[in-house]
């Protein structure tokens, strides 16, 4: 009976510590799992630091290289911006020496011209069958007139000059006829110049446009005579 209790009490030993050896095993082997992927992340969370490091040198770089492009930028607007300026500066230069001189020639012009004494003029007119209605090319009529002039300062001995003024109607703008009232004195000019030889220097040509009219614009006949160019001669 002894020996029977005994036996059964080492079997109940047994079967009490085999359980509790094979806990202790699975937890050794879960724990060694557990730290092989351990190690693993912490491999894997170096790399990753290394990696942003990397990164953020390159962000670096980056940074400073738009930094130095930033600050080219603003110095290149700087220098377009003192270009500017400076060219600025030379055109109102420019122009006022441009005006003083235009004001300097005119009035030298406006001294030869009170200087000089008028021999004779001639008009060249729509009523008398030349320039037409917004037209500025010079007609035969026209030029046959221009002919007679030139022989008769030929037959002279005296040294002239030639002042052509162009004038136009009061139909359109005040700036169209002013235009238009130059192109018709330019017309004689050039006939004058490519026809008889006549020194540019010696001819001057000025428009007045609508603002000389010699007749009321409110008849078709009174129109006709303002469209006209004038041609003084003077001593």
């Amino acid at each position: 009976m002894r020996n029977t209790l005994i036996t059964a009490s080492i079997v109940a030993l047994s079967v009490a510590i085999v359980p509790a050896c094979a806990t202790k095993g699975f937890v050794r082997e879960e724990v060694g799992a557990v730290n092989t992927k351990v190690d693993t992340l912490g491999g894997t969370v170096e790399q990753t630091q290394s990696r942003v490091g990397q990164t953020e040198q390159r962000i670096g770089v980056v940074d400073q290289k738009a930094e130095a492009a930033g600050k080219a930028a603003t110095d290149a607007r700087a220098a377009a911006t003192d270009a500017r300026s400076a060219a600025d500066k030379a055109q109102a230069s420019a122009t006022a020496v441009g005006g003083r001189v235009d004001t300097v020639a005119a009035q030298v012009a406006a001294e030869a011209a009170a200087s000089r004494r008028l021999v004779y003029e001639v008009t060249l007119s729509e009523a008398q069958g030349n320039f037409k209605f917004g037209a500025a090319e010079l007609p035969d009529m026209a030029k046959a007139r221009l002919d007679e002039v030139i022989a008769r300062l030929k037959g002279a001995s005296q040294n002239v000059y030639l002042e052509i003024e162009g004038h136009t109607d009061n139909v359109g703008s005040v700036e169209l006829n002013e235009r238009l009232g130059l192109e018709r004195a330019e017309a004689v000019k050039r006939y004058l110049y490519e026809q008889h030889q006549i020194p540019l220097h010696k001819m001057n040509v000025i428009s007045f446009g609508e603002e000389k009219p010699v007749s009321p614009n409110t008849t078709r006949d009174g129109r006709a005579q303002n469209r006209r160019v004038v041609v003084k001669v003077l001593s």
